[in-house]
């Protein structure tokens, strides 16, 4: 017999490994926010960070939050796009089982998924034939605490025009089997230092200088334009995004669902948690 659960990699490293822990680093996370209430009414998705809930934590849980908040109503599934893929590598796809997490298990939604397979190719994998992957898994237990009865459809796209098609295609498949929405795309934003062999632009104060105010705001700009195209080709030509496919796809996705306007909802680095030579920026998008 298969095994039908998929079982967190990263849980008590990345994130705390038992629900009373991660429930309250959320509730730290949401208490402490220095992030004011969202101008837009009704988000329909957002983007998000995946490093160890550390440094990005309180930004990832609180686009999730916002999106509970607003949820009306409450959403079938959740698809969060995701995975460290490069434009050569085909989409990615779990579509049977479900994603082990502190506060239960995650039922793949299995239903949407077939459809979706139907409709473009994904290399498959399954609950004990995958690669291990922070960009997903960090997201699960937000998603598990506040939405305790969705299911979810993760998929890894690579950073290509055929990407965008995915986004299209989730939203209006997921219609027609009558399914609601919300999506996310995961993706940190300039990785700079040797440690990522990204070192051109000095280092120490004037580095993250110049990550904050020109390298991440491109990107970052591009986003809140829910400019798709944009942000992969950004992406790709200044490396500052580290899963541009899954921010792209979800924005994509994210305007078939009615979105029309975009808001920053945090930013940071890790170097603002951890001063080093190497560091990452994170950002939090509503839409």
């Amino acid at each position: 017999m298969q095994p039908t659960l998929r079982h967190a990699a990263f849980a008590g490293s990345w994130y705390p490994a038992r629900a009373a822990e991660c429930e309250a680093e959320i509730k730290t996370f949401i208490e402490r926010s220095s992030i004011p209430p969202p101008r837009t009414p009704h988000p329909v998705g957002g983007i998000l960070p995946h490093a160890g809930w550390y440094y990005s934590g309180a930004i990832a849980c609180n686009v999730i939050h916002w999106l509970k908040k607003a949820e009306a109503p409450a959403p079938d599934v959740i698809v969060v796009f995701g995975m460290h893929l490069p434009p050569d590598c085909p989409n990615l796809m779990m579509p049977k089982g479900a994603w082990e997490t502190p506060f239960g298990d995650l039922p793949v939604a299995e239903d949407l998924a077939a459809e979706m397979t139907k409709q473009f190719p994904f290399r498959i994998e399954t609950p004990d034939r995958h690669t291990p992957d922070n960009t997903i898994e960090l997201q699960l237990p937000f998603i598990k605490y506040f939405f305790p009865e969705a299911r979810i459809l993760a998929l890894g796209v690579p950073p290509t025009e055929a990407t965008l098609r995915v986004g299209k295609a989730v939203v209006e498949t997921a219609r027609r089997l009558r399914l609601t929405l919300k999506v996310i795309g995961s993706t940190d934003l300039t990785h700079y230092g040797a440690s990522y062999g990204f070192t051109g632009h000095g280092s120490g104060p004037a580095a993250v200088s110049w990550v904050k105010q020109e390298n991440d705001r491109r990107i970052i700009e591009a986003m809140l334009d829910l400019d798709a195209r944009r942000l992969i080709s950004e992406a790709l030509e200044n490396q500052n995004a580290c899963c541009p496919g899954a921010a792209a796809a979800a924005i994509e996705a994210g305007k078939h669902l009615g979105a029309r306007e975009a808001e920053a909802v945090g930013y940071t680095t890790s170097y603002d948690r951890s001063p080093g030579g190497s560091f990452v920026g994170y950002v939090g998008i509503l839409f």
